[in-house]
């Protein structure tokens, strides 16, 4: 190779400023043992090898990591263990899937749990029920409902009429007439039998107390009501014929205890004594029957009256009812072709006449018969207004026993 000329490129041997990298005295190694000596730092060679000092070590790697879970290259090979073999798609989707079907199906449910009743609702007969708002009783403390059994056949055919033993067509009158009381005390059914005396506005003193419903319809009766008891009647319900055999019917029938066998052709009815399930033929026969009731006539049909209707309510409202889609559907449908109610009964107000009616007998509520003073229905006009007023200051939890008798007549 050629001399590089003085002055460029790299430092010259023998140049005193850089003897720290040639030593002295020119080319070549310093002497061994000289200060100005570069030293070699020895290595140390492995376990059981000679140093060598001019050798270079090779550091140990540590193989890397990664995502891909590959080795780096030249690294050393490690055994790891192996990752499990994936589940098959659908063993992982199922139970996911499956949670889903069942979100859907109860939502389902929700939305018919809450359509079926607004279909139903839409389909209640609304009628204009409630007299003019002068002479009435003032708004008192809870709700009183009016509950009339029509004898009306209108909604029945000619073999239904044979089959039930109603009778042919008739004018509008009421077979049942009940009073319920919801409020802050106990629920209270209260009978009014019949051929209870009363005046009727209009008609004068000494009439019974259906033929202001035949004479006026249910507006007539309302205000009739409301002269004898004071009591402000706030809605008004009313049920035929057919609708109470479908109800009855649509939750399966009831329980009815009659106290004696009973034999009525006019009624189409034949039943031993004691408690028995009842179909909606059957519990119509049984509420309606007169000459099965001799010893105490119209007072004994308002007892079986209030037994029936609150059997039907009692079953309405069971937990089978709301998990049986198809029972909760007929109940709805039958009970709107059964029910007239008043104009401005709302369907929570209607939801509460329902609730009530399960909660009237026992330790939940109070059933009783208007208080009267002998077998004709006279009413006893002491007890019967002590009784009423009860009800107007919304007070029931305080009526004593003697004055809530299933007959109306005194204890004792």
């Amino acid at each position: 190779m050629a001399e590089r000329p003085p002055g460029k490129g790299g430092p010259e041997e023998g140049t005193p400023e850089y003897d720290w990298l040639y030593g002295k005295g020119g080319k070549g190694s310093p002497p061994a043992g000289s200060a100005d000596a570069t030293r070699m730092v020895p290595t140390r060679g492995r376990s059981g090898e000679p140093e060598r000092p001019d050798e270079t070590r090779v550091m140990p790697t540590q193989p890397r990591t990664s995502s891909g879970g590959g080795r780096p290259p030249g690294g050393p090979t490690r055994s790891a263990t192996p990752a499990p073999p994936p589940r098959p798609k659908e063993q992982r989707t199922r139970p996911r899937f499956r949670f889903g079907i069942v979100k859907l199906l109860v939502l389902v449910w929700l939305v018919f749990m809450l359509a079926v009743p607004f279909w139903a609702w839409s389909k209640v007969d609304k009628i204009d029920a409630m007299p003019a708002d002068e002479g009435r009783p003032d708004e008192q403390g809870g709700n009183t409902y009016l509950i009339v059994g029509s004898d009306s056949r209108d909604d029945l055919t000619e073999a239904e009429r044979e089959e039930l033993g109603t009778g042919g067509e008739v004018g509008q009158r009421t077979d049942t007439i009940m009073l319920l009381h919801t409020g802050d005390g106990p629920n209270m059914l209260m009978s009014i039998p019949r051929d209870s005396i009363v005046s009727i506005p209009g008609y004068g003193e000494g009439n019974k107390v259906n033929a202001a419903f035949a004479y006026g319809g249910p507006q007539l009766l309302i205000r009739t009501l409301e002269n004898e008891t004071g009591i402000r009647i706030d809605d008004y319900i009313e049920i035929g014929f057919g609708g109470f055999v479908g109800m009855v019917d649509a939750v399966g029938g009831v329980e009815i205890c009659p106290r004696t066998a009973m034999k009525d052709p006019d009624a189409n009815l034949d039943i031993p004594k004691g408690c028995q399930e009842a179909d909606g033929k059957t519990a119509l026969g049984y509420a309606r029957s007169r000459k099965t009731y001799a010893e105490l006539g119209d007072i004994d049909r308002a007892r079986a009256q209030r037994e029936v209707v609150s059997a039907i309510g009692d079953k309405a409202l069971s937990v089978w009812t709301f998990l049986n889609p198809v029972r909760y559907y007929q109940l709805a449908m039958a009970s709107s072709g059964s029910f007239s109610v008043s104009e401005g009964t709302s369907p929570i107000s209607l939801g509460r006449f329902a609730l009530a009616m399960t909660r009237v007998d026992g330790d939940s509520g109070l059933t009783c018969g208007v208080p009267i003073q002998d077998l004709a229905v006279t009413w006893d006009e002491e007890r019967s207004e002590e009784l009423f007023s009860y009800i107007r200051e919304d007070d029931t939890a305080s009526i004593p026993d003697s004055l809530c008798t299933p007959s109306g007549m005194p204890r004792g």
